[in-house]
């Protein structure tokens, strides 16, 4: 953790206004919250590179603060209170459980902007919702997946389940399942956005049931280095690069990339242009990256995921392409239907072929 952070974990904890030193008051002053530190390597690292992204476009214009590891529910909406008092003009909260905190916040200070990171809920003027298309880069994990195991177990450490998590899994098994008809896929719910403990966990009870692919939506390295301690057992980075990790077991990764939004909505705010939005870009916008797929995938297979990439990239393939059933064996998507974005964005069930439950 930076100086400036110390400072406003400090500040935070005794209930004071936070800043860096020297803050101006004609500054624009940009406000991040993540759910865990900066330093996971996943998640909230990325977020944060987009914060850092703020405070070199803008300089001496913007003054930028953070708060690390805020647990979601009431604390976040302490956390959030606390900022819009220590004159934060626009707010990011970059976790789906900020959402009703987000939004009871903004009813308060309604001239502070707030951003909510996966949410759906605009309750007030004030608040926008920005995503990303996720299951995209799923698709891609989930090609290389179905050609890569040997054992034809590959599996999938969730964190919570909510629609964002539920299509990653759906997108990653069809895909899989497509390359790879005898493909079957293990889930292990963590129940957690960051806890290394339990992730290396799931990693390790399924390399013990015989998984030898691994993706996660959860937050640290841990899963890839429970994977490097088995000699044929691989796996993605989970919204950064972790590239640690490369050449293998990390063998691609799905990289989020917020500093172009981030950029832009503070400098609306900067010159006043700011406006309630909702926005949900993918690989095509250059919000989802696909990291290197490493020479440990061989040549052909490489070619294969870069191609599905670039159709999802040109719009000419939706991942959510029929026909698709539901696990019930429901029709849901018929020959040639895509998957309208309410659709999944409501996601609620896993597709046919998916053994177990979705917790409720």
């Amino acid at each position: 953790m930076n100086r400036r952070s110390l400072l406003a974990t400090a500040a935070l904890g005794l209930g004071l206004a936070f800043s860096g030193p020297g803050l101006a008051q004609d500054k624009t002053k940009a406000c991040f919250v993540y759910v865990g530190p900066i330093g996971d390597l996943g998640w909230s690292y990325q977020h944060h590179q987009g914060a850092l992204a703020v405070q070199e476009a803008y300089g001496d214009k913007v003054d930028v603060s953070w708060q690390e590891s805020v647990p979601e529910g009431a604390d976040a909406e302490r956390v959030l209170t606390q900022m819009a008092l220590s004159g934060c003009n626009i707010i990011f909260t970059t976790s789906f459980g900020y959402m009703d905190a987000t939004n009871a916040v903004a009813a308060k200070f309604p001239d502070v902007k707030f951003e909510h990171a996966t949410g759906y809920k605009r309750e007030h003027p004030n608040v926008s919702t920005y995503n990303a298309r996720f299951y995209e880069g799923r698709a891609v994990q989930g090609h290389i997946a179905g050609r890569m195991t040997k054992t034809n177990k590959i599996g999938y450490i969730a964190s919570f389940p909510i629609p964002e998590v539920i299509m990653g899994i759906n997108s990653y098994y069809l895909h899989a399942k497509k390359a790879n008809p005898n493909v079957e896929l293990t889930v292990i719910w963590a129940f957690t956005w960051f806890d290394p403990a339990k992730e290396a966990d799931a990693a390790k009870a399924m390399i013990e049931q015989g998984v030898d692919v691994i993706a996660s939506h959860t937050d640290s390295t841990a899963p890839l280095a429970e994977a490097a301690k088995t000699p044929g057992v691989i796996g993605f980075g989970q919204a950064s690069d972790m590239a640690d990790y490369k050449p293998s077991p990390r063998v691609s990764s799905i990289i989020d990339n917020w500093a172009p939004y981030y950029v832009k909505r503070v400098g609306e705010v900067i010159d006043g242009s700011w406006s309630q939005s909702d926005t949900w870009a993918g690989i095509k916008d250059g919000e989802v990256e696909i990291g290197e797929i490493t020479e440990a995938i061989p040549a052909d297979v490489r070619a294969e995921a870069e191609a599905l990439r670039d159709a999802i990239s040109a719009g000419s393939y939706h991942p959510f392409t029929g026909p698709i059933r539901k696990q019930d064996g429901s029709e849901w998507l018929a020959e040639g239907a895509t998957a309208p974005d309410g659709d999944l964005l409501g996601m609620s069930f896993y597709v046919e072929g998916i053994a177990g439950e979705i917790p409720q």
